[in-house]
């Protein structure tokens, strides 16, 4: 089956340029396109995509207003990847924050943004260890860490690999870290996002940063104690 894929963005040429290359693509279709945010809530309705690539400054209503309104819709709910032009944006960081699967630069490679469809449309999350966490440090740098109480009902095996998820370490990469199963941490993720009611990993990694569990650029933060 097709992964069918919304392009949103005010650009006509930029929109063209992503549905010629994505049409060659195997596997993955352009179910429709959208000029602004509007249309692109409407097309969501309509078209059913698995995926949207969402420009995140756009008139009428910009991408980070259509993700919240897309992404607090009902089910079937697509995965959003923002397009954005600068890597260090608010407008990025709040996009994750409603929920949207990671983000790409518009002058990034097509192989990267073909990869970043398909790991979106198989409900994951590009949580890049370079960009996506330098947006994230960047724009929790200073915010007083926020009380989220769901954070006490983790045990403390699931707030270490809490802390390792926002670090930027992969399943594997944690399991070697904590010599234990690939599986075993799998699980461990999968409770966290389902205790923390989480859409994905990225979501957990800006919760660590602002709960104060993890601090920028200064590694874990206290260990062993949940911040109130």
């Amino acid at each position: 089956m097709s992964v069918r894929v919304l392009v949103a963005d005010d650009e006509r040429l930029v929109r063209a340029g992503f549905r010629m290359f994505l049409k060659a693509e195997p596997g993955i279709e352009v179910a429709g396109e959208a000029a602004d945010g509007l249309e692109a809530v409407d097309a969501v309705a309509g078209l059913h995509p698995d995926v949207v690539l969402m420009d995140i400054r756009m008139p009428r209503l910009d991408g980070l207003e259509a993700t919240r309104r897309i992404l607090a819709g009902p089910e079937p709910r697509p995965r959003v990847v923002v397009l954005t032009t600068f890597d260090l944006d608010e407008y990025v960081y709040e996009a994750l924050r409603a929920g949207a699967s990671g983000f790409l630069l518009k002058d990034a490679p097509e192989d990267q943004l073909v990869a970043a469809i398909r790991v979106a449309a198989d409900g994951g999350s590009l949580f890049a260890p370079t960009a996506t966490r330098r947006l994230i440090e960047e724009f929790s740098r200073g915010v007083r860490a926020t009380a989220f109480p769901a954070l006490e009902e983790l045990t403390p095996r699931e707030l270490e690999v809490l802390r390792l998820i926002a670090r930027g370490l992969s399943n594997r990469e944690i399991a070697g870290e904590l010599v234990v199963s690939e599986h075993t941490v799998k699980t461990h993720v999968a409770r966290i996002l389902s205790k923390l009611d989480l859409r994905d990993r990225l979501q957990a990694v800006v919760l660590a940063y602002e709960s104060g569990l993890i601090q920028p650029g200064a590694g874990v933060a206290v260990p062993n104690r949940v911040p109130k």
